[in-house]
């Protein structure tokens, strides 16, 4: 069996909804300048060309790329969704060394993928290779008929808590979150995510609405509910020992990503100062980028995206080392499929849950089949082979392949 093409799909479709999908943005980077600071979650859109366009009254368009890779006996591999500058990565450095491959040998592919682009250790290229990892991995469980979970070492357990994560839900009006954290509470979800909107140029109001959204949450919750909270890799050091002062009592379960991932001596200090635990790691990419958080000791959370940090298969090998240090590893939760076969065949103690973003991921598996959505907050084994991915023809409005 070999490889004999390898197509990107670019699909159209529109997610119905009853009101505006999206309310709110979350704090950036970028943020501290003040004519970005303005910027409104539409005007971010247009600027990034995201997966989604602004929305109409009640319909979502939602454009997509799907990489799929054919075998000389018509097996399929998808993986997915990407954007066009990952699509042309993969259609213009990539694909020439997959053509004619045998596509069960993972290891070879990725490993001459990462040594030909000697300049795409991260970023956009890692982020195409990753795409063509999961297609690899979906492709290698359809011809043996069997989930990946069941290739890679086989379940520990039948489902996986999920935690819900909120981004995109409006964190500006207190009885709105007491209203959402309630909703999700009594969906089942043992665990919720919420996204911080302001960052060190926000000033003493928008620290005081920091906090605020912190004790709103614990308040509504509970003393025995987990809540995490994620500030995008937007704050400094001496703005997130501030507010770590402060929201310390109301416990949560992890503070996420309060730096740019290449500023680890920031989490490595703030780690030793705060009682709060640090997670992150979910804009690097590749065992040696995470072998670098490891080995400072600037992290007690990993969160690798499996499609971008290297594909399923980096995936596996991150958490193989932070294992070594007996740290967690929860993958971002850009992929259900993927993340549901990643998760299951970890230790419990290693990976207890599982994100799921309530708005993203509907996004994300708008032209799946069988979207992964989890069940009085757990995520049960999936029972398709591969990791899943087939597309649902009925969602497609126009399709192209992009040459």
């Amino acid at each position: 069996m070999k490889i004999e093409k390898v197509e990107l799909r670019e699909l159209n479709g529109t997610l119905k909804t009853e009101k505006p999908f999206w309310e709110e943005r979350l704090v950036r980077p970028i943020d501290i300048y003040p004519e970005h600071r303005s910027e409104t979650l539409a005007d971010w859109d247009k600027k990034r060309g995201v997966l989604y366009s602004s929305q109409k009254e009640s319909a979502l368009p939602i454009s997509a790329v799907f990489v799929e890779i054919v075998t000389d006996n018509g097996l399929k591999g998808i993986g997915g969704p990407i954007d066009h500058s990952q699509a042309h990565i993969i259609k213009e450095q990539l694909s020439h060394l997959l053509i004619d491959k045998d596509p069960l040998a993972i290891e070879r592919l990725w490993d001459q993928m990462h040594r030909f682009q000697v300049h795409g250790r991260q970023g956009t290229p890692m982020i195409a290779l990753s795409a063509v990892d999961c297609a690899l991995w979906d492709l290698k469980g359809k011809y043996y008929n069997e989930p990946v979970y069941k290739i890679i070492g086989g379940p520990t357990r039948d489902k996986i808590p999920a935690y819900a994560s909120m981004l995109g839900f409006t964190v500006e009006d207190m009885g709105l979150v007491k209203e959402r954290a309630l909703e999700f509470k009594e969906k089942g979800y043992k665990a919720q995510k919420w996204f911080f909107r302001h960052g060190p140029m926000s000033g003493t109001d928008g620290f005081k609405k920091n906090v605020s959204m912190v004790k709103t949450l614990r308040e509504t919750l509970g003393e025995d509910y987990d809540i995490m909270l994620d500030c995008w890799q937007s704050w400094d050091l001496n703005y997130a020992m501030k507010i770590t002062s402060r929201i310390e009592e109301y416990s949560p379960r992890w503070l996420e990503e309060v730096a740019m991932p290449d500023r680890i001596d920031t989490y490595r200090q703030l780690r030793q100062r705060t009682s709060i635990p640090l997670s992150g790691a979910e804009h690097e990419y590749t065992r040696w980028g995470f072998k670098r958080f490891i080995d400072q000791e600037a992290l007690d959370i990993l969160q690798p995206d499996i499609y971008w940090a290297g594909g399923l298969s980096e995936t596996l090998k991150i958490a193989n080392y932070a294992s070594v240090h007996d740290l967690i590893t929860i993958p971002h939760g850009h992929s259900s499929k993927a993340g549901i076969n990643f998760s299951v065949t970890q230790s419990p103690i290693h990976t207890p849950y599982q994100e799921y973003l309530e708005k993203w991921n509907t996004i994300h598996q708008f032209f799946l089949k069988n979207p992964i959505i989890p069940e009085k907050g757990y995520i049960y084994l999936p029972k398709e082979t591969g990791l899943g991915m087939e597309i649902d023809s009925s969602k497609v409005e126009s399709e192209k392949i992009i040459k």
